[in-house]
């Protein structure tokens, strides 16, 4: 079976990350002075990011049952919902 799509905390994760990268390139063009003043804000959000991770992908590894569950389900209803719309707005010919 193929990767699956990213869901949306996966897609927040690396938003995150890109903005912490855009804050250090931003801190480099600012000079040594900015850098040191924010290098432990930046350290202590990167610890942040990645313990959030870490928590998500235990999160998603305990309960990948259930969230397999609740996945085929939606799709199911998803697509008894469109077959549902489809005959409701069926053109006759």
């Amino acid at each position: 079976m193929g990767r699956k799509p990213e869901g949306k905390a996966e897609k927040a994760f690396k938003r995150i990350g890109k903005k912490i990268d855009e804050l250090l390139a931003d801190l480099k063009e600012a000079g040594s002075h900015a850098e040191g003043e924010y290098s432990d804000r930046i350290e202590e959000l990167k610890k942040s990011g990645n313990k959030l991770k870490d928590e998500f992908s235990n999160f998603k590894e305990k309960h990948q049952d259930r969230i397999d569950e609740v996945e085929t389900n939606l799709r199911r209803a998803g697509d008894d919902l469109k077959s549902a719309f489809n005959s409701a707005f069926k053109k006759e010919k």
